[in-house]
């Protein structure tokens, strides 16, 4: 059965699935929720959006570094991620092209659509074509691993050959062709046709692109604009979120149990259920700034109740997955279903 069934089928005393989960999440919203979250991010890129204004060319340089340091996260704590980009620094746009300016020896740097199976290692200091290593510019950028290397040309290539260096131009284009005023589902088809050509970066996920393009076009976009309301929907499901959803029961009771990864995104995964949770939840109650439907900052809110950086309660530091969860302390305990994830 899908979630939106839940709508209709009662459970215990009078009270829906669906019902239960939002009231769950509502509460998580009020405990962990930041009603100053729109104004912070607006502050991270306020310099983005003073070139935006008056140089593309500036802008889509500018918002290429913002995104190289917020994808570097993914795989470490921030705390970690930052003091790494602290100390050894992060490439930069006019940096990466310099490095291109002559033909590189090794035909994956051509362009984006030759940047394939590169292979580089940093620790090992090993790449699929070992023979131009030595003079290779990609695994001289101080990145914390090969992987974000990777990331870092295959970014750089994509913007320049497929966004012809015009990032913002790029990404205006794709929301007004998927733009139709009067279709239900119109946030999602521009959010999709975003997300789908972005997919062709190394080392980008679901997860990654989903949790730094929401950032972005929240913080980098007009108010009211396409570039907020899609930003607005945006969901990164970590294994913090999914396992939330699956302790609380929030999965069993849409009968959505699956395992953490694509699935989270597929046919009534985790997305799908903070979206539909999400709807049920007037967000302008946190702040009337907010949307009234805001998808990314309820599930941000999942995330901070449960991350060590947030509230730090629903996790596996403090929670045995063997049993159900003991936190008498925790303000959900008395309404939670405490599944235990080992009989998920």
């Amino acid at each position: 059965m899908s979630f939106a069934a839940e709508r209709t089928r009662r459970i215990g005393p009078g009270r829906s699935d669906l019902s239960y989960a939002v009231e769950l999440v509502e509460s998580v919203c009020v405990l962990a929720g930041s009603p100053e979250y729109l104004d912070g991010i607006r502050d991270e890129l306020k310099g983005f959006r003073g070139r935006a204004t008056t140089d593309p060319m500036a802008a889509t340089a500018a918002a290429y570094d913002w995104f190289v340091r917020a994808m570097s996260h993914q795989g470490i704590s921030d705390e970690v991620a930052r003091n790494y980009m602290a100390d050894h620094g992060v490439p930069t746009w006019p940096q990466i092209a310099s490095t291109l300016k002559t033909k590189p020896e090794c035909e994956r740097l051509v362009s984006f659509w030759h940047f394939t199976d590169c292979q580089y290692r940093k620790a090992g200091q090993i790449c699929a074509a070992p023979q131009h290593l030595p003079d290779c510019p990609l695994p001289r950028q101080p990145l914390r691993n090969g992987n974000l290397n990777q990331l870092a040309y295959s970014l750089y290539l994509f913007v320049r050959d497929v966004a012809d260096n015009d990032l913002i131009g790029w990404i205006d284009a794709q929301f007004a062709a998927a733009d139709e005023a009067s279709a239900p589902d119109r946030i999602e088809h521009m959010r999709d046709a975003l997300l789908a050509r972005l997919k062709g970066v190394f080392g980008v996920s679901d997860k990654v692109l989903n949790m730094v393009f929401a950032d972005f076009l929240l913080g980098a976009g007009r108010r009211g604009s396409a570039w907020a309301e899609v930003g607005g929907s945006m969901i990164a499901i970590d294994t913090l979120v999914h396992n939330f959803l699956a302790r609380t029961g929030i999965l069993a009771r849409a009968d959505c149990e699956h395992l953490y990864g694509p699935a989270c995104y597929g046919p009534d995964g985790c997305a799908g259920l903070v979206r539909l949770i999400s709807s049920s939840i007037d967000a302008r109650a946190f702040n009337p700034s907010f949307p009234s439907n805001f998808p990314r900052y309820v599930q941000r809110c999942i995330w901070q109740f449960c991350a060590q950086e947030g509230l730090n309660v629903c996790n596996g530091l403090k929670i045995d997955d063997h049993f159900r969860c003991a936190q008498v302390e925790c303000r959900l305990f008395g309404r939670c279903d405490r599944r235990p994830l080992s009989a998920v």
